[in-house]
């Protein structure tokens, strides 16, 4: 399927692309109807939008906690340690097998923006990390199944209750409070009780389900700032070297040109990591989401016969990471919406908590290349203040949020979301839920004050 084409399917959504490319041949998926197109209907498993179903049953309450961290990447886990910390009673629930997010299950294995100043919870991460070596001396460049066993033993130590392969199901919202979420594991579905919960999914999965605000894309036309799908490669003896993709299969690259943006950065002795960009998917659709994950391995293996066959790397498939790498899903409505003009400005804030020093890294979302929504002018920012009121739901009375689904617009975004400031949120969400516990009260009732005093004692700098 050729470039062009696929821009222009997929801007329609999931389902057209789907049926314009399924291929029994090639292994590819029958065509489904979109949750962007409620219109379609037909055979093959076509969900009828318009049907409804209700469904009731009994749910038993598997698990009560004071703190309820929904999602495992790293701003979920530098929550739940710092809530428990505070001493609260934590669970954290994660849908893989390990925690860590795009720097684990995506194969992200590098740490952006400053490493120091950014809490606690990073700095004993970046020390176990060091005593496992697996971290580099002079770049950010880390082992990330090595980080899995870091956080998992993190967690573990700070007496959290982890539950792995468990996906947030559910919101049983009463009066502006979270109540319970359902939650699924292997033992079928719970309800998991809390006082407090942080929404660290980020796609806003508990604000969504809860029906509380939240925005998605840019303005214009919704698009959200592109994805990736990294995939690795072994270096091997050339007499052992060989292309992978057969004839017939897919678009294969011929000139540099047409290759999509790629990076290509160390992976260790004898190995690389590659990450290429895929525009146009919707992260909160599950059609939309499918789609770019096919896509993404389709592009994997074209990038990579490029790279075997034009410019004769003596390269070996080792893995493709399992998910690709979202950078924006949904962002969740806050008493604040931080701004790129507060990230251009510096702004300082009374209830700052947290503290970004990124540029703004806004991928242009509508086609494939290395191209930016900004001039390279534009993109540097001073370092500036994420404020507590960007990490309480506005609709909600006990909802929290950390990561890429905190409030800001796109912009923002594009700087804020990475791992080392998602962390410093993540950590700062934890210290105000293990407050509320301990106070009886809410985020929005608590001590700005107090907060912010307690985020610096713990090793995070917030000075601009």
């Amino acid at each position: 399927m050729k470039r062009r084409k696929f821009l222009s399917v997929a801007a329609t959504g999931a389902a057209g692309w789907l049926t314009a490319t399924g291929s029994a041949a090639h292994g590819a998926p029958s065509p489904s109807g979109s949750e962007d197109n409620p219109h379609d209907s037909g055979g093959n498993g076509t969900r009828l939008a318009a049907d409804e179903i209700t469904y009731t049953r009994k749910v038993p309450v598997r698990y009560e906690a004071d703190v309820a961290v929904i999602g495992g990447g790293i701003a979920g886990v530098s929550a739940a340690c710092a809530a428990a910390q505070s001493g609260a009673k934590v669970v954290l629930v994660e849908r893989f097998a390990v925690t860590g997010g795009d720097l684990t299950t995506g194969g992200v294995a590098n740490f952006c923006g400053q490493l120091h100043g950014q809490g606690e919870v990073f700095d004993q991460i970046l020390t176990d990390l060091k005593s496992f070596h697996a971290i580099g001396s002079t770049r950010p460049v880390f082992h990330y199944e090595i980080l899995a066993i870091v956080l998992q033993e993190m967690l573990l130590k700070r007496g959290i209750k982890l539950l792995l392969h468990t996906r947030f199901v559910d919101a049983i919202e009463r009066d502006g409070r979270i109540q319970e979420c359902i939650v699924c594991g292997k033992s079928g579905l719970g309800a998991l009780r809390a006082k407090q919960v942080i929404d660290c999914t980020g796609e806003g999965d508990v604000a969504r389900m809860a029906g509380y605000a939240t925005m998605k894309g840019r303005p214009a036309d919704g698009l959200q700032l592109p994805m990736s799908m990294m995939f690795f490669v072994r270096h091997v003896d050339p007499t052992d070297a060989r292309p992978h993709l057969p004839d017939g299969w897919f678009e294969p690259v011929r000139r540099r040109d047409d290759l999509p943006m790629t990076s290509i950065w160390p992976d260790g002795p004898r190995s690389n990591a590659l990450k290429i960009k895929i525009p146009m998917f919707d992260a909160t659709d599950t059609e939309s989401l499918t789609a770019a994950e096919i896509w993404a391995r389709r592009r994997m293996m074209e990038v990579l016969d490029y790279y075997q066959r034009v410019e004769k790397k003596p390269w070996l498939l080792d893995h493709c990471s399992p998910i690709i790498g979202i950078r924006e899903g949904c962002r969740i409505t806050g008493d604040y919406v931080l701004t790129v003009d507060d990230l251009r400005a510096g702004r300082n804030f009374d209830d700052a908590v947290a503290r970004g020093t990124f540029y703004l890294d806004g991928h242009k979302p509508d086609d494939d290349k290395r191209t930016y929504i900004l001039k390279k002018s534009e993109m540097q920012v001073p370092p500036y203040q994420i404020p507590l009121r960007s990490l309480i739901a506005r609709d909600g009375r006990n909802l929290m949020m950390a990561g890429r689904c905190f409030s800001a617009d796109q912009l923002a975004l594009s700087s804020a979301r990475v791992s080392t400031t998602g962390s410093m949120m993540g950590q700062a969400a934890g210290i105000a839920a293990g407050l509320c516990v301990e106070k009886k009260c809410d985020p929005r009732d608590l001590d700005f004050a107090e907060v912010r005093r307690i985020v610096v004692e713990r090793g995070a700098l917030l000075e601009t």
